[in-house]
C-alpha cells in the first residue's frame, strides 16, 4: 500500500450500493476505503474516527441526511472534502449541500473513470459537478430571487418571529433552547 493513497469513507443507506462502490474504489490504486456508513450519525462517528482526506456522502439517508451531515462536519470544524453522490437533482438538496459546505455534488449515473477524476480533483481543493446540475447552480446564483430555498430557515424565522414580539435575546434563547449567542 502507497502512503500516498487517499483515504476514504463512503457513506450510503443502500448497503448493496454502497458496497459495489467500496469495491470499485478498492481496485483504484488512489484510494483506500478506511470506513463506510449507512446514515449520517454512523458517518460523523467513523468519520471523527478514521479522519479520511475524502467522504463520498448521499444526501438521502434516515436518521441524519446528507446536507445535515455536511453541517454537522463543517460546525465541528473536520477538514476533510466531501463530495455528494446521490440520484438527486432537487434544487433543496443541491443547493443545500452547496450552502452546507460540499466540494462536490455528482449523480449516481456518473462512470467510474469520472467518479475516479472526481475524487482526485476534490481532493485537491477543486469543486466538481455533475454536468446534469450545473444549469440548476448557475440559475440559482443569477437568480437568486427565483430560487426554491426560503431566504430563512424555518428556525430562523422562528427566531424573527420572537423578536418581532419584542421578545430579549434571553427570552428567545430560553424559549427555543438555544444559546444566546446562536440567537
Amino acid at each position: 500500500m502507497s502512503p500516498t493513497r487517499l483515504r476514504l469513507v463512503v457513506v450510503d443507506d443502500h448497503a448493496l450500493f454502497r458496497r459495489g462502490l467500496v469495491g470499485l474504489l478498492e481496485d483504484m490504486p488512489e484510494f483506500e476505503v478506511v470506513g463506510e456508513a449507512g446514515d449520517g450519525l454512523q458517518a460523523l462517528e467513523v468519520i471523527v474516527a478514521q479522519k479520511p482526506d475524502l467522504v463520498l456522502l448521499d444526501v438521502n439517508m434516515p436518521r441524519m441526511d446528507g446536507v445535515e451531515t455536511v453541517q454537522a462536519l463543517r460546525a465541528r470544524k473536520i477538514g476533510t472534502h466531501i463530495l455528494m453522490l446521490t440520484i438527486s437533482q432537487n434544487d433543496e438538496d443541491l443547493m443545500g449541500a452547496i450552502r452546507a459546505g460540499a466540494d462536490g455534488y455528482l449523480l449516481k449515473n456518473t462512470e467510474p473513470e469520472d467518479l475516479r477524476k472526481a475524487l482526485l480533483e476534490v481532493a485537491q481543493g477543486q469543486g466538481v459537478l455533475s454536468p446534469e446540475v450545473t444549469a440548476q447552480v448557475m440559475r440559482a446564483v443569477s437568480h437568486p430571487d427565483n430560487q426554491s430555498q426560503p431566504l430563512l430557515s424555518e428556525r430562523e424565522m422562528e427566531v424573527l418571529r420572537c423578536l418581532a414580539a419584542g421578545q430579549t435575546t434571553r427570552q428567545i434563547s430560553s424559549a427555543l433552547f438555544i444559546s444566546e449567542n446562536t440567537v
